[in-house]
């Protein structure tokens, strides 16, 4: 078959059990992907043929690949031929170790790997098995501190229709405090500038407030960092493009994630949305928090 006619957009989607596929899955076909689930990792060069006989019918397809199937470890050899030929990512979900656990006590299921032991041993079993698939992946989504609302909101920011953007850029603010983003490609602390936590008459604001805009713009250094480092981002997004990267996280910082992030994360986006090729989306992930 000519890859040139090879048409069709394809997802895999895979990670540990519990982490959130079936939400994923869920998001996915309610943006009208195609989905199939619990695929053998063998069966995705078959499928994919078929789905290219298709033609326009299946422009885009997710295929859900996990522990279930007993070839799991051949996936990292079978997408890497299959890349040539067609735009193809690797989304892994990912939890931590006590998150997972609570998730499988909750609905009072065994772990697919857990034999006659323990929960904990099947989970720590299946990341092992996994441990090659999450190095490879393009995407990596951590759900532990995700409900499955909040998940399917991110699965859909993901891979939502960007038109005719061949990269999709996150730019998000963080709070230092509550921990780094776990899916963070680049990281930018901005706590060398001065807190408006400090002034009394900003602290109970936002960096999405004029008045907390002024004050972390007109500070040394801001202006000339917000510039530099968009400058410094350009050419990688550039690269991103040409080795097929369709999604990044930049992750901007200060202490609590309310004044000199979000201020930088929207001035940053700004200037990173008149990168050609690029469609540029803003989270300010604990701007919500106390």
């Amino acid at each position: 078959m000519d890859v040139q006619s090879l048409r069709t957009e394809v997802l895999i989607v895979t990670g540990m059990s519990g982490a959130g596929r079936t939400t994923a899955a869920n998001a996915l076909e309610d943006l009208d992907w195609y989905v199939v689930d619990n695929l053998p990792a063998q069966m995705l060069g078959p499928l994919l043929e078929l789905s290219e006989l298709a033609g326009d019918a299946i422009p885009r397809l997710a295929a859900v690949v996990d522990v279930r199937g007993r070839d799991i470890a051949s996936l990292p050899d079978v997408a890497r031929s299959l890349r040539d030929a067609r735009s193809l990512r690797v989304l892994f979900l990912d939890a931590s170790d006590d998150v997972l656990v609570r998730r499988y006590e909750a609905v009072r299921r065994p772990h697919p790997l857990q034999g006659e032991g323990t929960l904990l041993d099947g989970i720590r079993l299946e990341r092992e098995r996994l441990a090659s698939i999450r190095e490879a992946a393009d995407i990596i989504v951590d759900t532990s501190a995700l409900n499955v609302h909040q998940l399917s909101t991110h699965v859909v920011d993901l891979f939502s229709d960007d038109g005719d953007a061949r990269h999709a850029m996150t730019v998000m603010s963080f709070g230092f405090k509550y921990g780094l983003p776990t899916d963070a490609d680049l990281v930018a602390d901005m706590r060398f500038l001065p807190n408006p936590f400090w002034k009394p008459e900003l602290k109970a604001l936002t960096g999405e407030d004029e008045a907390v805009r002024e004050f972390v713009l007109s500070q040394p250094g801001a202006q000339e960092f917000i510039d530099a480092y968009a400058a410094a981002l350009a050419p990688v997004l550039e690269g991103y493009q040409r080795e097929n990267k369709r999604h990044s996280v930049v992750a901007v910082g200060c202490t609590g994630g309310k004044h000199r992030s979000v201020v930088t994360t929207i001035e940053l986006a700004r200037r990173l949305s008149e990168v050609p090729g690029v469609a540029v989306r803003i989270k300010h992930r604990d701007l919500g928090r106390e």
